[in-house]
């Protein structure tokens, strides 16, 4: 523990999930957190639960000036910022595209990449200067589906394979400043939110049913949870891996050697 002892991070949609452990791992590990994040509600819980350890910022990923703010509130508290996690995230449930009439599709379209890609893009503009200064680093959080099919539906999978897509290119352009990287978690036992013009067409699972799903689609078997993947994010975000960028973590239980099973 304290491999991010005297680092500052950014981290969005870190009120739950994914995003929740995140911050959580970081803390243990000694950083400074600024948590950005849609809810109020959550965002007062984890500041009751860590109290001077982050700082909050209630806001929207899908606005350039909630990024800025985000940036100004981490470093406002803490001086500075080493570390920025695009994570905000939304899902598609598996949508097709033959099932979506074309103003559907074009609804969900702008709610879905609105986010995934539009929201990761802000972001790191956002962080760029003040990461520069501090030689630090951005981790996104992309997806199995950003390397193979049927790890959501068109849209989702389109959004996470942009996702890659930034992070290859901005790792180019940011060297040697800044460095960039991403975790593609495979599937997880989280509330990862299905947008508003698509959860009619989602398909309603028990938990039983997703731990289930989950197992049959990789190669170990298991149902990972949020906390499976954070160890990714730490190192990504450490000194230790201070000769890696443009590169991607899968913590996804084997995807790529699944074959034609």
């Amino acid at each position: 523990m304290g491999c991010l002892e005297g680092k500052v991070a950014l981290i969005t949609g870190g009120g739950a999930g994914i995003g929740g452990s995140i911050v959580e791992r970081f803390i243990n590990e000694k950083a400074k957190v600024c948590v950005f994040d849609l809810s109020e509600e959550r965002l007062a819980l984890l500041k009751q639960k860590y109290d001077d350890r982050i700082t909050t910022y209630c806001g929207d990923v899908r606005h350039y000036q909630d990024n800025e703010q985000a940036v100004s509130s981490a470093v406002s508290a803490f001086g500075k910022l080493d570390i920025f996690v695009a994570n905000a995230g939304v899902f598609d449930g598996f949508t097709k595209l033959i099932d979506l009439k074309p103003d559907v599709l074009s609804e969900a379209y702008e709610e879905l990449f609105s986010i995934n890609v539009k929201g990761y893009l802000f972001g790191a503009r956002a962080a760029l200067p003040e990461l520069a200064k501090t030689n630090g680093n951005m981790i996104f959080t992309v997806s199995g589906a950003s390397f193979y099919p049927d790890g959501g539906g068109t849209l989702y999978t389109a959004s996470k394979h942009a996702g890659l897509g930034l992070i290859r290119q901005l790792a180019f352009e940011a060297a040697p400043d800044v460095r960039v990287n991403g975790v593609a978690p495979g599937g997880t036992i989280t509330e990862l939110t299905v947008t508003p013009t698509l959860r009619p067409y989602c398909i309603s699972k028990t938990s039983n049913d997703r731990k289930e799903s989950i197992k049959n689609r990789n190669p170990l078997k298991i149902a990972m949870e949020p906390e499976d993947h954070v160890a990714s994010y730490v190192l990504l975000a450490s000194d230790q891996s201070r000769a890696i960028t443009g590169e991607v973590i899968s913590s996804d239980g084997g995807l790529g050697v699944r074959g034609l099973c």
